[in-house]
């Protein structure tokens, strides 16, 4: 597993980053590019398990690592759901079990320096490398709307 870097700055203060981040409106529009029908079922609070799920209720079982509102969000994933079906043991899933992605925000004027931190396998980096810059200008767009 290797750890890969995005960033973007965005002008709009943390506050309004944060909220278009992990907003159950807005989420679902700048992770659509993962996913179409993309959303977080959790209340976001520490400890706490998340479902990243698609449209057709497939995706990842994780919990929320670390939230410090308005500066850092970190999540550990666990495993995947299929067709409501859990896995968090297969050999698959073993592979990048406690995988870690960071948000870190930090305050540039008025606007926002975002960092994200992502541990992958070598079979999604280059998904990843395509995906997560096409969703940083989405959530960028939706937070510089006036």
């Amino acid at each position: 597993m290797q750890t890969i870097h995005f960033n973007i700055d965005i002008n709009a203060p943390r506050e309004k980053v944060w909220h278009i981040l992990w907003n159950d409106t807005t989420y679902p529009m700048w992770t659509r590019v993962f996913s179409e029908g993309s959303r977080a079922v959790t209340t976001w609070e520490k400890g706490t398990r998340v479902l990243f799920l698609n449209g057709e209720n497939d995706g990842m079982i994780s919990e929320v690592a670390e939230n410090v509102p308005y500066e850092f969000m970190s999540f550990r994933h666990l495993g995947t759901i299929n067709k409501g079906v859990e896995d968090l043991q297969s050999s698959v899933t073993s592979e990048w079990h406690g995988a870690m992605e960071n948000y870190t925000l930090k305050s540039a004027g008025k606007s926002t320096a975002i960092t994200i931190d992502i541990d992958i396998t070598a079979d999604h980096k280059q998904y990843f490398m395509d995906t997560w810059p096409k969703a940083l200008e989405t959530l960028k767009e939706l937070a510089e709307e006036k």
